[in-house]
């Protein structure tokens, strides 16, 4: 074989070596930015949820702080449920972005939390009811009762952290 011919075959496959190895690396690159992005748009997603529970959540307290009072302002616990009303209708678009970011196991803790809110909402309904029918019959276990609501709410919000964590690869 020709000295020529060999180093352009030398040539020639230094250069497919370098063409493969070059797709080989922007395809990991192309790939590891996806997987960042998809990370962003999830802690976003998340952080969206865990920011509008929060807000719903002090809503809710204020709530219940004036019906455990003897004699709660009625006209500002309706205003504080309105308010509360509309919080709770930012946390649902909120878990609706969180569903379609994925993934279905973090729908699935979203959804505990939506049922342990569910449940302390109507605890809550009951006793602005109740204040409004100036009913004090059920009042102190009704108490009891959202105390222990919100423990379970807690819980779950905080399970709900940790499964986004987990997702987004921020387990420190």
């Amino acid at each position: 074989m020709d000295a020529g011919l060999a180093a352009l075959l030398g040539a020639a496959v230094g250069s497919v070596a370098t063409l493969g190895t070059a797709i080989v690396s922007g395809r990991a690159q192309a790939r590891a930015q996806h997987d960042q992005w998809r990370r962003q748009r999830r802690r976003d997603a998340y952080a969206g949820y865990l920011s509008a529970l929060h807000d719903r959540d002090i809503a809710m307290d204020a709530i219940l702080d004036a019906l455990r009072s003897d004699n709660p302002d009625l006209p500002e616990v309706d205003e504080r449920i309105r308010r509360f009303v509309a919080l709770a209708r930012e946390v649902h678009r909120a878990a609706e972005v969180v569903i379609l970011e994925g993934p279905v196991s973090l729908e699935e803790v979203a959804e505990r939390v939506a049922h342990a809110s569910s449940d302390l909402s109507r605890v809550m309904r009951r006793m602005a009811e109740n204040a409004h029918a100036g009913d004090t019959t059920h009042k102190a276990e009704d108490t009891v009762l959202a105390a222990e609501r919100e423990r379970i709410l807690y819980q779950a919000v905080k399970d709900f952290r940790l499964a986004a964590r987990s997702v987004i690869g921020n387990t420190k």
